[in-house]
């Protein structure tokens, strides 16, 4: 009874899992993935644009274009083609491989660093943050959609595979985030984000070589066959050593997450008090150990004891070793005192506001007044200028600010803009400057004489 029931599922599994009358024959699917090896001509000009766009993307902080540029990027074809070269013991396709593939990145980098160069928001957003920090997660990714890649060239339906490949594994984000890493000198983004792009490239590689094996592709003739041994435990031999810090950092990443998970849990359990409430709550974890920030508002409570209290029941919660830090400030003791402060803080932000403004309001009536009176003064002289300073063909009257390079102060002075013919010397100069000062009201004013203005 057990022999029958395992050779029908035997059976039914060969039926469901059966490769061979799916697959493409070896030649169509090496032509496939070595037609896309190459890097040359309309293939790096469209990686090229494809970075810009992944860039802005990132710049930006819009999932919608970088998935775009995955897309479009042609990126994909040297990985393929690596895990080709070493499945059928191809090195001059290898080798061409992994050129074009070095070739493409540094274009990439250096495409990506020259936009950030010159884009006026230079700042990191998550979709950045995010591939600085690469994990054990993005090497399985890495893994299984090389998986489906290689599956999907050796399928006679290919369907939409080798584009959700391209968006599944990430591999221009890593580029275009190392490349800003160059740009701002944040080597941290360079490194964090080289190291994905390698996890990524690394992982499709050997998911290729696998499927190579399982295809049972036939391999190139070589007269050197301990050259493809040789290259087969390197490629091994890199696959584990890519992986070992992505576990740390794995593991580093679940240490973090339980804590911050414990914490929160001990801050919405034990932290509860009729008169007093938390504002907010963080955690952190670095150099200096475990830590938990908590700010209160509300009634004030001794410090000493309530980390004295609260400090005990963190063995309940898995956080032996963390620290407290508590702050608490002079806050209402209740609820309605908490609306009123509040409604209180934000009548004095707005009367400041409105305070701002009606200073800006008055400057500006201030020096319409000016202009006005400017105006209106320079029509009323205009006659007396023709009898008291007849050689004086224009005058205008204006405020200007002028400032002091060497203590960077400002001054707005009174200005006459005065064309005469002939020139004023230095007496006629002072006489019309005591003229407009009386007849102006001001309490001081400057000549300056300019050429006659062209109408």
């Amino acid at each position: 009874m057990t022999d029958k029931f395992w050779t029908k599922l035997k059976e039914l599994t060969g039926n469901y899992f059966a490769l061979t009358p799916y697959l493409v024959s070896q030649q169509e699917a090496e032509t496939s993935i070595r037609d896309g090896v190459s890097f040359r001509g309309t293939n790096l000009i469209i990686l090229v644009l494809a970075i810009f766009i992944a860039s802005l993307g990132l710049n930006t902080n819009s999932t919608a274009v970088i998935i775009g540029a995955m897309l479009i990027s042609p990126l994909m074809g040297p990985i393929i083609g690596i895990g080709l070269g070493i499945g059928v013991t191809d090195f001059d396709l290898l080798k061409r491989s992994l050129r074009n593939l070095v070739v493409a990145a540094l274009f990439s980098m250096l495409a990506s660093a020259l936009y950030f160069l010159i884009s006026p928001v230079a700042e990191g957003h998550s979709e950045l943050l995010a591939r600085t920090s690469p994990t054990i997660y993005d090497v399985l990714i890495g893994f299984f959609g090389g998986g489906a890649g290689i599956v999907a060239i050796g399928s006679r339906s290919k369907g939409n595979v080798i584009p959700g490949v391209a968006i599944a594994t990430a591999l221009m984000p890593p580029l275009c985030t190392a490349g800003y890493g160059l740009a701002t000198l944040q080597m941290h983004y360079f490194f964090g984000a080289t190291y994905l792009f390698l996890i990524n490239s690394i992982f499709i590689c050997l998911a290729t070589f696998i499927g190579v094996k399982l295809f049972k592709f036939k391999p190139v003739a070589t007269d050197n066959p301990r050259r493809a041994t040789r290259i087969r435990r390197i490629t091994y031999t890199i696959a584990i050593l890519t992986l070992l810090p992505s576990i740390y950092l794995t593991y580093d990443m679940l240490r973090l997450s339980r804590f911050q998970i414990n914490a929160d849990k001990f801050v919405a359990q034990e932290c509860q008090w009729p008169d007093t409430h938390v504002l907010s709550s963080s955690e952190t974890w670095d150099k200096e150990g475990k830590v938990i920030n908590l700010t209160l508002i509300g009634k004030s409570m001794p410090q000493d004891s309530l980390v004295l209290a609260l400090s005990s029941r963190l063995k309940f919660y898995n956080l032996e070793g963390a620290r407290l830090k508590i702050f608490q400030g002079d806050s209402p003791s209740s609820t309605a005192d908490i609306r009123s402060a509040a409604v209180s803080d934000i009548y004095q932000v707005s009367q400041s506001v409105l305070q701002a403004k009606q200073a800006e309001v008055d400057s500006l009536h201030s020096l319409l007044a000016f202009n006005v009176a400017a105006i209106s003064a320079a029509a009323d002289i205009l006659p007396e200028l023709k009898v008291v300073f007849p050689h004086i063909n224009e005058i205008a009257v204006t405020k200007a600010v002028f400032g002091d390079p060497s203590d960077n102060r400002l001054d707005t002075v009174n200005i006459a803009l005065v064309n005469a013919n002939p020139q004023l010397n230095a007496a006629s100069t002072a006489e019309l400057q005591r003229y407009l000062q009386a007849r102006l009201k001001l309490d001081d004013i400057r000549v300056v004489e300019i050429p006659r203005t062209i109408r």
